[in-house]
């Protein structure tokens, strides 16, 4: 590549980062000093909507519980739909597509008509099990399940699952120590990419919540903008702020998985990985 041409993809791509870096932050700015003006034209600016996130105690409760909520439904989630995809994949490869319908079927179907369908549902539930707000974790589930079977996906579809398994079965390992030892440490990027999908979406979610007549940061922050618009934007804000932090800390991470080359790889030993006598497993499957 010739260094004019060099020059020129240089420029641009500095170009598309502060086009894009602009169209994110100029909108967050605007809210950041939305939320610090004064009651009036003359007074100075504050940070009174900020510190209103906790002394306010039905937002502080909002937030907790929205945080609750996505550390269930995230580890739900890991719990129920990764062993299922490594089994499918594993003993029953031809219900991969049965599988993978069913995940993305809460795409097609309405939010509106999920929340009519589970009010009966949630009747019960509150009358004769628990009417706590955590029981949303149920109803995110099957809303973070097309975007979570996406990033597992990615990640199973990039290691040689079979192999990794087999290896692992052959030196005496059960099949906790193969997710656990083996597929997991190998797919951590897209673990890390689902549980970002879950989180985002669990805390940004409303329709669920107020329809169903429970209190989270969605619903908190639409009540609290009636009342204080500086409050619920100092909210959105710190939210968004969260999510940020959450990408920059996976792409950390994503970035500290170094690549793997084959013949390396074949080097490493399965066998202390399951817990046997002999070497170390690299990330073999990468």
């Amino acid at each position: 590549m010739s260094r004019a041409r060099r020059f020129r993809l240089q420029v641009f791509r500095i170009a598309v980062f502060v086009v894009m870096g602009l169209f994110f932050l100029v909108p967050i700015g605007s809210m950041f000093e939305f939320s610090t003006r004064g009651n009036s034209a003359t007074a100075p600016r504050n940070l009174d909507a900020w510190l209103n996130i906790v002394k306010t105690p039905e937002l502080s409760e909002a937030i907790i519980a929205s945080l609750e909520l996505a550390v269930i439904t995230t580890l739900a989630m890991l719990v129920l739909v990764l062993p299922t995809m490594v089994w499918v994949r594993l003993r029953f490869s031809g219900l991969s597509r049965v599988i993978e319908f069913i995940c993305l079927i809460p795409l097609t179907v309405p939010a509106i008509a999920l929340v009519v369908g589970m009010v009966p549902i949630y009747r019960w539930i509150n009358i004769n099990v628990n009417d706590s707000i955590l029981t949303l974790a149920f109803a995110y589930l099957i809303l973070v399940l097309p975007y979570s079977y996406r990033a597992l996906d990615a990640g199973l579809s990039a290691i040689d699952l079979k192999t990794l398994s087999e290896a692992a079965r052959s030196l005496g390992a059960g099949w906790a120590t193969v997710m656990l030892r083996v597929v997991m440490p190998n797919m951590s990027t897209a673990i890390l990419n689902a549980s970002l999908l879950s989180v985002a979406l669990v805390l940004g979610e409303y329709t669920f919540a107020n329809l169903l007549a429970y209190e989270n940061l969605q619903v908190a922050i639409a009540y609290v903008g009636l009342v204080d618009a500086g409050t619920s934007i100092a909210v959105a804000v710190a939210s968004l702020m969260f999510a940020f932090v959450l990408l920059l800390i996976l792409s950390y991470l994503g970035r500290r998985q170094a690549p793997f080359a084959p013949a390396a790889a074949a080097d490493y030993d399965l066998a202390q990985t399951v817990g046997l006598s002999g070497g170390v497993i690299g990330r073999a499957g990468r």
